[in-house]
């Protein structure tokens, strides 16, 4: 089963912050519930795994991320992701991602993503509508998360929401980015809250066609 994707998300933080933010792959994963990046394999290829939480059941995924293109003067980047669990469920994804300044306020930014999803096994039977629920409610938790570790970088002017920190005090990645000064967290995505959101916007839907 195929998913396509096509978002935008308005950010309160400059697009070089943004950007320096984006060119970290490491940092990016620890935004997302439940992913991270475990070993780089070079320049442009990562290993990593995703846990999953239903009640005291863990599951975990692991793959590979490719860096297919890096586009710092457009501020675009091209990822390619795959992986699989011991169950035999298995998923792919190409995403493009854009940062552009924000035609409303050009200290703000814009984080524009377009992907396409192929799942195969036990959860494509939750079937296209559902996936794309699901992927809502996780897009959004990352985009928060992103937008808060963006706006720990250092600004051009070396501080960090107006703080005394100078740019050179924080360290640089192999990549020669600033990452987050103080990177969220990953735990793992909670399966039930992620079914009981799904599950109260499905009777939500079906009283509201009633009424």
């Amino acid at each position: 089963m195929e998913v396509k994707l096509d978002k935008q998300y308005p950010l309160d933080v400059d697009s070089a912050r943004a950007w320096a933010l984006l060119t970290d792959l490491k940092a990016v994963a620890s935004c997302m519930p439940g992913a991270e990046i475990t070993e780089q394999l070079s320049e442009t290829s990562y290993k990593g795994a995703v846990k999953v939480k239903v009640g005291p059941a863990v599951a975990q995924f692991g793959g590979t991320v490719d860096v297919i293109e890096a586009v710092a003067s457009e501020r675009k980047m091209v990822l390619r992701g795959k992986g699989a669990d011991k169950g035999g469920s298995s998923a792919s994804m190409d995403l493009t991602a854009v940062i552009t300044v924000d035609p409303a306020n050009p200290a703000h930014c814009v984080l524009n993503g377009q992907a396409a999803v192929i799942v195969n096994g036990k959860f494509a039977q939750f079937g296209g509508r559902m996936m794309v629920q699901v992927s809502d409610m996780l897009l959004a938790q990352f985009v928060e998360n992103f937008r808060q570790t963006a706006l720990t970088l250092p600004t051009a002017g070396g501080t960090v929401e107006g703080s005394a920190i100078q740019a050179d005090a924080a360290p640089l990645s192999a990549s020669g980015s600033t990452p987050a000064a103080a990177p969220v967290v990953a735990r793992e995505i909670n399966g039930l809250a992620i079914f009981w959101a799904l599950v109260k916007g499905w009777f939500s839907g079906l009283f509201g066609k009633k009424a």
